[in-house]
């Protein structure tokens, strides 16, 4: 029987184990022994909450699936009806084909044709790579046609705690900025600080059962420019997520609205190169030449 997610591409590197997925291209499992680092969906369902998916051309929500570029308007199909949104891009349920495999990697492609809506043909590779580091994520899109097209990206891993639910876990984001939603369709309306709110993260604070689904910038990084989101559980175990700096802003998502058994058992943890609604304001969208690519990288792994 065909798993829902398509087949199952298997990565190990010592205690490391993760499984890339056929259908949108991404990481359904990673786990290090027994412990999962990232939280899985079933090898028999389909995959939830965008788990592990890469969001291309746009990650997050479009008002109305409009936008305009190069004095053109376009109108891509609602995949959020609810909210009158186009959400998470156009490759989610597509098929991802690899193009290498060995025993610790894999890169997976997928070609966007043209279609309504994104009239534009963009090659996509995705590398997955497990090793000392633990598992880093390296994506390259090109303009494979033959006129400007607008890009963004993302993905959408959750972190997991080593058992149970996420309010006894602390979070930290050294982030001074929340990109501020309007709660009916979770479109931004503006910036606020996070010095003096509930979502401050900078120093680390404990989930408890506040909701969060929200987008973070102004990141502060390391000498290596890497941004870090750490969760620790409450036995000490601490999962730490990077992004470079191709990623300007990470969408922390407490798995509220999900299935109630699947709901706040993982942090929604999404690098973004760009904002929510960003096709329509045009903030931090690459135009991308013909022939053009842009390469960005994030990596997870359980703290040593």
């Amino acid at each position: 029987m065909i798993p829902p997610s398509g087949q199952q591409f298997e990565l190990r590197c010592g205690e490391q184990h993760a499984t890339i997925v056929e259908v949108g291209g991404g990481v359904r499992a990673y786990r290090v022994g027994d412990r999962d680092v990232l939280q899985p969906y079933p090898v028999d369902a389909m995959c939830d909450g965008a788990h592990g998916a890469p969001l291309i051309p746009w990650p997050n929500r479009l008002a109305d699936g409009r936008y305009r570029f190069d004095e053109t308007d376009y109108q891509v199909a609602l995949t959020e009806p609810d909210k009158h949104n186009a959400i998470h891009g156009l490759l989610r349920w597509r098929s991802w084909r690899p193009v290498h495999q060995s025993e610790d990697r894999i890169v997976m492609a997928a070609r966007l044709h043209p279609l309504e809506g994104y009239p534009f043909l963009l090659d996509v590779e995705i590398q997955y790579l497990l090793d000392t580091a633990g598992l880093t994520v390296t994506t390259t899109a090109t303009n494979a046609g033959d006129r400007p097209c607008p890009y963004g990206c993302g993905q959408h891993p959750y972190l997991a705690p080593s058992s149970g639910l996420i309010d006894d876990c602390t979070v930290r984001l050294a982030a001074e900025t929340r990109i501020v939603t309007d709660p009916a369709r979770e479109l931004p309306t503006g910036v606020e600080a996070v010095e003096g709110t509930p979502f401050d993260f900078r120093a680390g604070r404990r989930i408890g059962d506040l909701q969060v689904d929200y987008a973070f910038t102004d990141l502060v990084r390391d000498h290596e420019g890497r941004a870090w989101v750490i969760l620790t559980a409450p036995d000490g175990d601490s999962v730490e997520l990077w992004v470079d700096r191709s990623y300007p802003i990470v969408e922390l998502y407490t798995a509220d609205t999900l299935a109630v058994h699947r709901r706040r058992r993982g942090l929604g943890t999404e690098p973004m190169t760009c904002p929510p609604n960003a096709f329509q304001s045009g903030r931090g969208v690459a135009r991308l030449k013909p022939g053009e690519s842009k390469v960005t990288a994030w990596g997870v792994r359980l703290a040593p």
